[in-house]
């Protein structure tokens, strides 16, 4: 049997939105290598996003296909209020104030409310506030009462709800208002795979979140959002609290400045890897394609040096929600991601590996990778029942394929955000190991993933059906037919 092509590692996250609700559009979307889809809680009603997310899993199922969901809370956005008659030009030297009154009025080219009412303790004269996406600058002359007055420093045109960014950062408005806490339990109800907690300042809130969600019956995977300076000084307790961090250039940008986000990216990136965490780079990845059909060499130049960064995904946000061209989208960030693996090879640091491992799953993970960088395998299989093994394996990267079998629907979609695995449906119940590791090569060979004579490394456990049980390292080579044979038991 042929084996099929060479499959991209990087994953791929596409944002839902008007664009992609079309049935039509949503399969081509899915079709073209969408791994995992976010829903933005920041925009639409519970029934929206329930419907996308049922959506979504029947299509997934159509074309055979593992696809998580992941729900993206809305975190303390802080946002300009409304404007009486629409959008207004701010001139650089005219004077402004931000009226922090809950019953203040629509806005004019003077003045305007703000959505956190906290916010003239959290500023001095001095300072420097930053709208929309940090397009224009107002630099805080006093605070009077309720009033923060300010001056433009760089003007621009300003509409309803801008964001609203503190240079520097330090705000203290908390990383969940009450409507995360409902949409906590909306994001259960739907079955995410993931939820995503914006605007986290420390691990309380991480800890926070997973109470909420474990009280509403969620198992989804935690991603904290690294987008606020006083993330960055307490990355490394977030880094171990979430199962995933995403690097979230737009807010983080406006916070410290753009040139210290490269460096930055590259840090949350390294040091996700470092402690066997996911790492997902966002925010106008490809943003020209909102409009256009292609992208900006600047934009292929970003995608592929995340990808040689090691980021486990790469997300799309209005360019799959809001574009005009969100299949093309995702088939670019494809071949963008395929070309960026085929020229660069990460090799994995051994010499930098955690020491004195506790978990034996986790030190068969790290075994199995070493030897897969000095012996010739075609496949490294993985018998899992969490997901977890696979976790552990997919730390170190390398250019052999990790085929992560489970039985469980919600391990298998949460493995889809994982680099270098592959989830694939398969159950061990009843089968003795050796067994299932015969059964689990004739699968993989009847996949068309495996063929005669292909020596594989496969990780199970000697109790098949428990978490964290993983103690075995098999070599194998694949027979005639599919026939597993056996080269030692590692």
């Amino acid at each position: 049997m042929s084996r099929r092509p060479p499959a991209r590692r990087t994953r791929i996250i596409a944002t839902l939105g008007p664009a992609t609700d079309p049935p039509e559009v949503l399969e081509g979307v899915l079709a073209a290598g969408v791994d995992v889809v976010r829903l933005n809680f920041s925009h639409g009603e519970r029934g929206q996003h329930a419907a996308r997310a049922a959506r979504v899993r029947s299509i997934a199922h159509r074309l055979g296909r593992e696809v998580g969901v992941l729900a993206d809370l809305s975190g303390p956005k802080i946002r300009v209020e409304r404007f009486a008659e629409g959008a207004v030009v701010l001139r650089a030297g005219d004077p402004f104030t931000l009226d922090c009154r809950a019953d203040a009025p629509p806005g004019d080219a003077t003045r305007v409310g703000v959505s956190y009412l906290g916010l003239p303790g959290d500023v001095a004269p001095g300072d420097v506030l930053l709208l929309d996406d940090g397009l224009i600058a107002l630099e805080v002359e006093a605070v009077v009462g309720p009033e923060i007055r300010t001056r433009v420093r760089s003007g621009g045109r300003l509409s309803d709800r801008k964001g609203l960014n503190r240079l520097g950062g330090g705000l203290s408005l908390g990383a969940l208002t009450d409507k995360d806490r409902a949409d906590i339990r909306v994001a259960a109800e739907i079955g995410a795979d993931f939820i995503a907690v914006s605007f986290c300042r420390s691990a309380a809130d991480i800890e926070e979140t997973r109470a909420l969600a474990d009280a509403a019956g969620s198992r989804a995977a935690l991603v904290a959002k690294i987008e606020r300076s006083e993330a960055i000084v307490n990355l490394a307790e977030i880094i171990a609290a979430a199962d995933a961090v995403m690097v979230a250039r737009g807010d983080l940008g406006v916070e410290i400045g753009d040139a210290e986000l490269p460096g930055l990216q590259k840090r949350i990136i390294r040091e996700a890897l470092e402690h066997s965490k996911i790492a997902i780079t966002a925010t106008q990845m490809l943003q020209s394609m909102v409009d256009s059909p292609i992208p900006t060499r600047a934009e292929v130049l970003d995608v592929a040096n995340a990808v040689i960064d090691g980021t486990d995904a790469v997300m799309l946000s209005q360019e799959t929600a809001a574009g005009n061209h969100p299949r093309a989208a995702v088939e670019a960030m494809a071949r963008i991601c395929l070309g960026a693996e085929r020229q660069f090879h990460m090799d994995t640091d051994f010499e930098a590996a955690p020491r004195n491992l506790e978990r034996v799953d986790q030190a068969i993970a790290m075994a199995t990778m070493f030897l897969a960088e000095h012996i010739t395998v075609r496949a490294i299989i993985a018998l899992t029942e969490s997901g977890s093994t696979a976790r552990w394996l997919s730390r170190f990267r390398s250019q052999v394929p990790i085929y992560a079998l489970s039985r469980h629907d919600d391990a298998r979609r949460r493995m889809a955000l994982m680099r270098d695995v592959f989830p694939i449906a398969f159950d061990s119940r009843g089968l003795p190991p050796a067994q299932a590791a015969r059964v689990a090569i004739q699968h993989l060979f009847d996949l068309g993933l495996l063929a005669a004579g292909d020596r594989v490394m496969m990780t199970s456990g000697d109790q098949m059906q428990h978490q964290g049980s993983t103690n075995t390292l098999r070599l194998l080579q694949v027979g005639e037919g599919g026939v597993a044979e056996g080269l030692g038991q590692l």
